[in-house]
């Protein structure tokens, strides 16, 4: 009710009271110089949308009618290497988020070839008129600091972009097939924003969705590298598979990731409630409410992309035999082409490939959960698990993580943790032959063990001194002695490792 109240009062009268300690000092002098100067001076775009729901932003952009030559001269540690006349100020902050600070003059851009970057740009005379260039009304807000050490900021909102976010709702700037002819990247920024913004998904206002619906196509003039960045907000994001629906009815998704859209309407056997698609947006959803990694996402959202492919039959008793091997092969394509990082093509990639691993408790031996933690690789273990319960959830299983994963868990780290063996020791057997003058046989590795207990007792004392001396002093006992010495060692060595493995198990919840 408050914060409706203040943006009812800040659109009828042009002002807004904002905390000003949110504003950085480096920002102030940038607006305080240009002031000083004779220009005008505006915090404009995303730092303004997020200054007024209340959230810190992540960077700066301030407008002006000063020129760029005007700007370089009143900012000499400054640079400009751009055709858009947005002049760089370097502040000398610690923060790296406010190091390099954007200036731009007012600016009217003309035609888009390239559906992305204006051919032409004109100086524009007020702040009005450069907003009207901008994407969308929750955008196209500029503040002015009335004074530097004031709470009082003045806003200039010629397209009622507060009301639309407090309405939370998506709108293009003027008219939308404009908007999204000009700039294509537009097109899933909408998506991006109507997804990220709340703990809910904003709407996309009717006229603006139907524009995307038309102009999706245009999709296909955009890179992948900034299809990529864009994707990777919306996977990132609370609402990922809202975001992915969404990219999907507006026409979007089969310009980014078709291998998924193959899915939608295509049922599944009798283990699975839901059809292909429907399944990969519930694991997702799962993955994004547990947040997961990045790559576990991707991997919960693509790992059944292989099901189209490999589908055998109808009905309850369709198959998707290698599913998983063709998914991986997939996820690799799909992943490179958007150009994703090397390493996380290969990791979501490996995912895929073993998200389908079996294992029953009593029925899969040691040296079977081995194989799969060399294949899979033990920094990937935990991830895999992840992709498997977000598996799980997505296919309507009400338990996340049953008996046999939490059993499994257990499993990989009993086979990880390095065995109490004598190889701990400073010293081996052929030092030990070498000491005492004797041949292979029994005696060294029953002095190794009464060593190996000795220094599970006291660590400090794995040195080559202190074991010669051991080896001596064992060396010369009765071979009686020796033998009820190496018992009582063995015995006290197999304690240490039943206690270890009884914690582990404890931590996991098995038995």
């Amino acid at each position: 009710m408050l914060i409706y109240f203040v943006l009812s009062f800040s659109i009828f009268f042009g002002i807004l009271f904002i905390n000003m300690e949110e504003i950085p000092q480096e920002i102030k002098i940038i607006v305080e110089k240009l002031k000083k100067n004779g220009f005008e001076a505006y915090l404009v775009g995303g730092c303004v949308r997020d200054l007024i729901r209340g959230v810190k932003p992540n960077d700066w952009d301030i407008a002006t009618n000063a020129r760029p030559e005007k700007i370089i001269k009143i900012f000499p540690h400054s640079f400009s290497n751009n055709k858009f006349g947005t002049v760089t100020v370097l502040s000398g902050s610690e923060d790296p988020s406010l190091r390099e600070v954007e200036i731009t003059p007012y600016r009217i851009d003309e035609k888009y070839s390239d559906k992305r970057h204006p051919d032409k740009i004109y100086w524009a005379k007020t702040i009005e008129e450069d907003l009207a260039r901008r994407d969308f009304t929750i955008n196209a807000i500029a503040a002015e600091l009335s004074q530097v050490n004031s709470s009082i900021v003045k806003i200039v909102d010629p397209f009622k972009g507060q009301k639309d976010l407090n309405d939370k709702i998506i709108r293009a700037v003027g008219r939308p097939d404009e908007r999204f002819s000009e700039d294509a990247l537009r097109l899933i920024r909408a998506v991006r924003f109507a997804v990220t913004l709340g703990e809910r998904p904003w709407k996309i206002e009717e006229k603006t969705w139907q524009s995307i619906e038309k102009k999706s196509s245009l999709l296909k003039f955009i890179s992948q590298e900034r299809l990529r960045d864009e994707l990777e907000k919306i996977i990132m994001s609370p609402n990922a598979a809202r975001g992915i629906e969404i990219l999907r009815r507006a026409g979007l998704l089969r310009y980014i990731i078709p291998e998924l859209e193959e899915g939608f309407g295509i049922e599944q056997n009798k283990h699975h409630l839901y059809q292909i698609y429907q399944h990969s947006l519930l694991s997702l959803n799962y993955a994004a409410r547990q947040n997961f990694s990045k790559c576990v996402r991707l991997a919960a959202l693509l790992h059944d992309v292989g099901k189209p492919m490999t589908k055998k039959g109808e009905g309850p008793a369709s198959t998707f035999y290698n599913h998983e091997i063709v998914g991986a092969k997939l996820t690799y394509r799909i992943l490179r082409r958007l150009r994703f990082p090397k390493r996380e093509v290969e990791k979501v990639a490996k995912l895929v490939r073993y998200h389908l691993f079996y294992y029953n408790v009593g029925e899969v031996g040691e040296s079977s959960v081995r194989r799969l933690l060399r294949k899979v690789g033990s920094e990937n273990i935990d991830d895999l698990l992840q992709v498997r319960q977000a598996d799980r959830v997505g296919s309507g299983v009400p338990k996340a993580e049953p008996y046999k994963l939490r059993h499994l868990k257990y499993m990989f780290e009993k086979v990880s943790q390095d065995p109490i063996s004598p190889k701990k020791l400073k010293i081996n057997g052929y030092e030990i032959m070498e000491i005492l003058g004797i041949p292979p046989g029994p005696k060294i590795g029953q002095i190794l063990t009464c060593l190996l207990n000795k220094i599970l007792e006291e660590p400090d004392k794995n040195k080559k001194e202190f074991l010669e001396k051991e080896v001596k002093r064992l060396g010369k006992m009765p071979e009686a002695e020796l033998m009820k010495e190496f018992l009582s060692a063995k015995k006290q060595i197999e304690n240490i490792e039943l206690k270890k493995d009884e914690m582990t198990k404890k931590k996991y919840w098995v038995s």
